[in-house]
């Protein structure tokens, strides 16, 4: 059991850099001008990531499944998965300035290779490697400095952190309220994570990416300068991590109000 534990950790931080890592591309495609083709080619790393959060939700119920046999709680244990979630937060957020410039020079390489296959498989090359760990950029305070934090809704912010901590524990909840349930309604309970997801996922539709998307749109068309992009990216990933630190008040009464309706 703590093998598999220890596995859904590393799942979960991998997911968390990656989603993370997705907030800067807005930074990349402002600076380069290149949208379309940043977009294409990061979509397809998001792809990756989405896909692999679809493997918590049997890992979870494992864990679960386990502590509903041997009659032990495995709310510690999950707590510990929604703290690598935070903690994947974080190191995406100090790798930001190196995934920028590995990714730049990624969607210049495109252009050429025409081909993302071509790109992964060249990407893989030792050479290409060790170029890459030599590239590694340190996060600096002049990142930080002398942004128009006051031009970005702060509401808006509210709404993301409170939308992060729902997709942090959606499936983690889901799975836990097993607990609370008869036996025959385990399996209902379980698969509700989708359900949860999924509005978390509308909210982030209909709330984040469309203003998101009017700063990025409006510095593209010189209505804006870059640094507010940069101040809404900055601001975007510190309510993410906040986002996932809220997770951990939302996870239990998240789980005793998705067992209510079984």
């Amino acid at each position: 059991m703590d093998r598999i534990l220890i596995e859904l950790i590393i799942l979960t931080g991998i997911i968390h850099i990656v989603d993370t890592l997705a907030y800067s591309v807005r930074l990349n495609s402002v600076k380069s001008g290149q949208v379309v083709l940043s977009f294409s080619l990061f979509n397809m790393v998001v792809l990756v990531s989405r896909t692999a959060n679809t493997f918590q939700g049997p890992l979870i119920g494992k864990i679960v499944g386990y502590g509903l046999t041997h009659n032990i709680d495995p709310a510690g244990d999950l707590r510990f998965v929604i703290f690598a979630a935070t903690g994947g937060t974080l190191l995406g957020i100090l790798l930001i300035p190196t995934f920028l410039k590995v990714f730049q020079a990624a969607v210049k390489r495109l252009e050429e290779a025409g081909s993302v296959p071509s790109l992964v498989i060249e990407a893989l090359q030792v050479n290409n490697i060790k170029r890459i760990v030599k590239s590694t950029v340190r996060p600096s305070r002049s990142m930080l400095q002398k942004l128009r934090y006051r031009e970005i809704p702060k509401r808006f912010l509210l709404i993301n952190i409170i939308v992060t901590g729902i997709y942090t524990i959606g499936v983690i909840a889901a799975q836990y309220s097993a607990v609370f349930v008869p036996a025959e309604d385990q399996l209902a309970a379980a698969a509700a994570s989708g359900m949860v997801n999924g509005i978390a996922a509308i909210l982030l539709t209909f709330f984040i990416d469309p203003k998101s998307a009017i700063v990025t749109d409006e510095a593209l068309r010189g209505k804006r300068p870059y640094g507010d992009v940069k101040a809404l990216v900055i601001l975007l990933i510190t309510t993410k991590l906040l986002g996932t630190l809220l997770g951990q008040v939302l996870f239990l009464p998240a789980a005793h109000m998705i067992a209510l309706f079984f």
